[in-house]
């Protein structure tokens, strides 16, 4: 794994915190930390994923700075987890981009995408892009099969990046896991699938989150409960849409009372609260409890996540006008823009997370108070 420095740092801080021990029971990655006492590449990278950062270890440490030994867990673990998506990208010329993403970037990518599937619909459907349209026939503007296999083909590119890239993370997980001869208890990822959608080690202690030393708001654990619901609303739209398609013959547009609409409109607006939430309290947040090197990459998938919704949303109220075909050019790129950032960005971090948690729970006792 590249970044040596940062993994030879993060090997000597929980080495410190496996002698003290003081956050045994914060969150799993202490517990998973203490059966190790030998720190290789994959168990940082396991560790680090493993990490909520919820920042009360932070606080709760003796050695964190000013303290010589300037021991900060939440900041090293967010250094190596980057480490790690760099280290497992596919395909890995790729991984540069982790650590190139700026919300100037971002726009400009939209920018660039928004220019060719403008000069396309010019070119294919006519003046459709710049007149009212009663029907709102997004068709019209962007024929149905070429939307199919530009987004289609983008998507699929996206979901099998994701799934190399988890799926070598989780093998070198379990591989180390086995070497070091820790027990391999199948049948429990129903626990780890319910840590994840409840996000219940977000915060540690109490129920909300830190954001500053003896700071504790729920506000953003619950932006994130938005996001993922919000994503997951979005997806049951598209869902049924292509049922509605493929397979009864139901065109779009749908109506404002359709399941595709309710569903992607909940969700837009999940999304865009929980994003444009999480944006506001980024700037609130101890520095402290992150990797300032990150701070561009997330705050441009928050803008496009926002800037993906917000366009959505504006789309459904306006489809009938004259502006529904640049704001449909706009939103389709956008979408485009996202989704071939996906496996390059912030969103990874969601998945890595799910695959810690899954291995946590393979190695775990029952009988953990963390259970």
């Amino acid at each position: 794994m590249p970044h040596t420095d940062a993994l030879a740092h993060g090997a000597h801080v929980l080495t410190v915190c496996n002698a003290c021990r003081y956050c045994e029971q914060f969150c799993p990655v202490f517990p998973a930390m203490e059966r190790r006492t030998v720190f290789e590449s994959v168990d940082l990278a396991y560790l680090a994923n493993l990490c909520h950062n919820c920042g009360e270890c932070l606080y709760a440490c003796q050695y964190a700075p000013p303290h010589e030994f300037g021991i900060n867990v939440p900041r090293t673990l967010a250094e190596i987890r980057l480490a790690s998506y760099e280290q497992y990208a596919w395909p890995r010329p790729l991984a540069a981009l982790m650590r190139r993403h700026t919300p100037l970037a971002t726009t400009g990518l939209v920018a660039a995408f928004t220019a060719l599937l403008l000069a396309a619909s010019a070119l294919t459907t006519g003046d459709a892009l710049w007149r009212a349209d009663p029907g709102a026939d997004f068709y019209a503007v962007v024929p149905h099969v070429s939307m199919v296999a530009v987004f289609g083909s983008v998507f699929a590119f996206a979901v099998l990046a994701l799934a190399i890239g988890v799926a070598r993370f989780a093998g070198d997980t379990r591989r180390a896991s086995v070497a070091a001869g820790l027990p391999q208890t199948p049948g429990r990822g129903w626990r780890a699938l319910k840590d994840a959608l409840t996000l219940r080690h977000l915060h540690a202690s109490g129920a909300d989150c830190v954001s500053g030393e003896e700071e504790h708001r729920p506000w953003r654990r619950w932006c994130h409960h938005l996001v993922l619901g919000g994503f997951l609303l979005c997806f049951a739209s598209m869902t049924v849409a292509a049922l509605y398609h493929g397979v009864f013959g139901w065109v779009a547009p749908y109506a404002v009372t359709s399941l595709p609409v309710v569903f992607g409109t909940l969700g837009g607006v999940a999304l865009a609260g929980g994003s444009g939430g999480l944006w506001m309290l980024y700037g609130r947040r101890d520095p402290s409890l992150g990797d300032p090197v990150q701070v561009p990459g997330d705050r441009s998938f928050l803008a496009l996540l926002f800037m993906t919704t917000v366009t959505g949303l504006a789309l459904l109220v306006l489809r009938t006008s004259a502006v529904m075909g640049v704001l449909l050019i706009v939103h389709l790129a956008t979408v485009l823009a996202l989704f071939v950032t996906l496996p390059y960005g912030k969103f990874v971090h969601g998945i890595y997370r799910v695959a810690a948690l899954l291995a946590f729970e393979r190695e775990s006792d029952p009988a953990s108070p963390l259970h």
